[in-house]
């Protein structure tokens, strides 16, 4: 298959699968496994990392004006309750523990087995966390978090990190839900935490490519990166305004039988 059409199908994999509770990494290397690349092939390693960085852009484009009006109020007032100092927690929640285990994150990122077991346990724990306490929720808005809460979020996203399948979206989510969000908050914080986690983890494992000695890119292999970024750009941004759309009446059921089925079905598959 043309690497052009490659690259635009891994796109929108990742443009879809990034802020959908589903998991983004498993998706991506189960779409690459049957595709025929190869999960040690350094060059697609680093278009599986580089792509991620349009789905960021994504979020920071779709929530340009929440975000700049939470930096001027900030500015003005600084406080502990601050959304952006919750952000800030719960990123530092789970930047410190996922550096410390990185040598396992990284094992099981190669490992398929893992995937599949984690969409599966993933999906069952979305399904009931959902059933349990979607009624339970009264924090309407990051305004009316604690600062406690967005340390429990940050260090449940940890689960997403070591192991891959587990979705740091699903994990962000359930991880609110636990601790008294509404579905609209859960979804909401789960977003602005993405921007500084994910940030920081793409630029990390890029910054280790170029230190391992990842050879220069050619004009085509540039272009095909470039095709990737701009189609889960545009696919994910597509994505969040539907995911929100559809969660805040629907709920999670959909997405964690989903994550079963496809769990199940890739067991036996490979």
């Amino acid at each position: 298959m043309n690497e052009y059409m490659l690259a635009s199908l891994l796109g929108v994999v990742e443009g879809v699968t990034e802020f959908l509770p589903v998991s983004s990494t498993a998706h991506l290397r189960i779409a690459q496994h049957f595709l025929g690349i190869s999960l040690e092939n350094e060059y697609w390693k680093l278009f599986a990392i580089f792509i991620q960085l349009g789905a960021i852009l994504s979020v920071v484009v779709y929530y340009r004006i929440r975000l700049a009006g939470l930096l001027r109020s900030f500015l003005r007032a600084p406080s502990l309750r601050h959304p952006a100092v919750l952000v800030s927690i719960a990123f530092v929640a789970t930047a410190i523990p996922a550096f410390l285990l990185k040598k396992v994150i990284g094992h099981n990122l190669e490992n398929l087995n893992v995937m599949v077991g984690a969409l599966v346990v993933g999906g069952v724990v979305m399904i009931v966390v959902d059933y349990v306490f979607s009624s339970r929720g009264h924090v309407k808005s990051l305004e009316e978090m604690k600062p406690w809460q967005a340390l429990v979020v940050g260090l449940v996203q940890i689960l997403s990190a070591v192991f891959p399948g587990t979705s740091r979206s699903m994990s962000t989510i359930a991880g609110g839900q636990l601790v008294g969000l509404t579905r609209g908050a859960a979804l909401e914080f789960s977003f602005l935490v993405a921007v500084p986690v994910m940030i920081v983890a793409t630029l990390y494992d890029l910054l280790k490519y170029v230190k391992a000695g990842g050879s220069m890119l050619t004009a085509h292999q540039s272009g095909v990166l470039a095709v990737g970024f701009v189609v889960s750009f545009i696919v994910a941004y597509a994505a969040i305004a539907w995911f929100l759309a559809f969660v805040r009446t629907r709920g999670f059921l959909l997405f964690g039988l989903y994550r079963i089925a496809v769990g199940v079905a890739l067991y036996f598959i490979l």
